[in-house]
C-alpha cells in the first residue's frame, strides 16, 4: 500500500455542481453514469466504476440512513478486496487534491463520503 503521509485534500461533491479550480482531480466514483449530465459538464479527470460499491450493495443500501453504518462496513470490506482500484486512487490522491464525485441527492449518506472516510483511515496507518 502507498504511504499516504503526503496525502492531499480529498473532498466530495455532487457531480451536478459546477467544477472549480479547487477540485483538483475530479473522479466519478459511481458505477452508473449520472442522469442528465454530459461528459463535458462532468469535467472528469477519471471515472472509476471499479471502485464503486457492487450493484448488490448499492441496491440494498438504497440511500436508507438506517442502513448507513452497515453500508459503510460492507463497502469497506469490498474496498479491502479491491487493491488495484484503491491503489490507483491513493496514487492520484498523493499527487494533489482530489474531489470524489457522486450522483446521489443525499449528501450525508453516499458512497463518495464512505470512500473519503475509508481513504482517511488508510492514510492514518
Amino acid at each position: 500500500m502507498i504511504n499516504m503521509r503526503s496525502h492531499h485534500d480529498v473532498r466530495t461533491k455532487r457531480v451536478y455542481e459546477p467544477a472549480s479550480a479547487q477540485d483538483g482531480a475530479r473522479v466519478l466514483v459511481d458505477r452508473v453514469w449520472p442522469r442528465g449530465i454530459t461528459k463535458e459538464q462532468a469535467s472528469l479527470t477519471l471515472w472509476m466504476k471499479e471502485i464503486a460499491p457492487s450493484t448488490r450493495l448499492r441496491q440494498w443500501f438504497n440511500h436508507d440512513p438506517q442502513r448507513w453504518e452497515q453500508f459503510q462496513h460492507e463497502y469497506a470490506s469490498e474496498l479491502d478486496g479491491n487493491d488495484q482500484a484503491v491503489s490507483q486512487l491513493l496514487t492520484l490522491c498523493a499527487e494533489g487534491p482530489v474531489t470524489l464525485l457522486y450522483g446521489a441527492r443525499d449528501e450525508e449518506h453516499n458512497n463518495a463520503l464512505a470512500l473519503q472516510q475509508y481513504l482517511a483511515r488508510h492514510r492514518a496507518k
